[in-house]
């Protein structure tokens, strides 16, 4: 099955390489490209992409805003959507994850991210990269009080060892692995874990376990 993305960023030369990049990938076709938010909004409404990879900052829409309208806890029938930051812009970065986005990879990340966060994010998995995950997420803890979601006790101790684990970037298969447990559980104790605090995806996930030091910084 082939991957139908949309990108959105204002620089034609950055469009033109992650075209490069993901068409190279026999799963994967770029359906239609955005120079503004306002383009990447009516383009995704119309086109219903698997995929929309969102630059973060752009004229008429940024990225945050562009999520919100696609993605947002308001819209029926919401997209996928990934948002491309650099190092900088990490406020921005947790307000577009706030508003829906499945993950996020910063530009000079390399293909290979690139093309794993997009595969992820159509198979309703997120791809947070642990490099910018830790750094993000410890900023977040640092300048939020703590215990601003629901309770860490309305999770077991395994669901608690698997949210550590996404809050540390792991894959489904990694933490499979890692507790010794099959990808299907995993995948059950992640949707559990999402009822009970409820939360969207396993970026939210994430975000809610940095905020709740239900991880710690080592």
């Amino acid at each position: 099955m082939t991957i139908r993305v949309l990108l959105a960023d204002d620089q034609a030369m950055v469009r033109s390489g992650l075209r490069l990049i993901l068409e190279d990938q026999p799963d994967i076709d770029v359906v239609a490209e955005a120079s503004d938010g306002g383009q990447a909004v009516a383009l995704a409404q119309r086109l219903r992409p698997d995929v929309c990879l969102v630059d973060i900052r752009m004229p008429r829409l940024d990225g945050i805003e562009v999520t919100r309208a696609l993605a947002g806890p308001d819209v029926p029938d919401p997209l996928r959507v990934v948002v491309v930051t650099t190092f900088d812009l990490d406020e921005y970065v947790y307000g577009a994850l706030r508003g829906g986005a499945v993950g996020f990879v910063l530009k000079d990340a390399g293909p290979a991210l690139l093309v794993e966060a997009v595969r992820a994010a159509h198979a309703g998995d997120a791809l947070v990269s642990p490099s910018v995950t830790v750094r993000l997420l410890r900023h977040l803890r640092a300048v939020r009080a703590p215990g601003t979601g629901r309770p860490a006790r309305a999770l077991s101790e395994r669901e608690i060892q698997v949210v550590r684990a996404i809050a540390r970037g792991r894959t489904n298969q990694e933490i499979a692995a890692e507790l010794f447990i099959s990808l299907s559980t995993v995948k059950s104790h992640l949707s559990g874990i999402q009822t009970k605090l409820g939360l969207r995806n396993r970026v939210e996930v994430a975000a809610w376990a940095w905020e709740n030091h239900v991880v710690g910084l080592g």
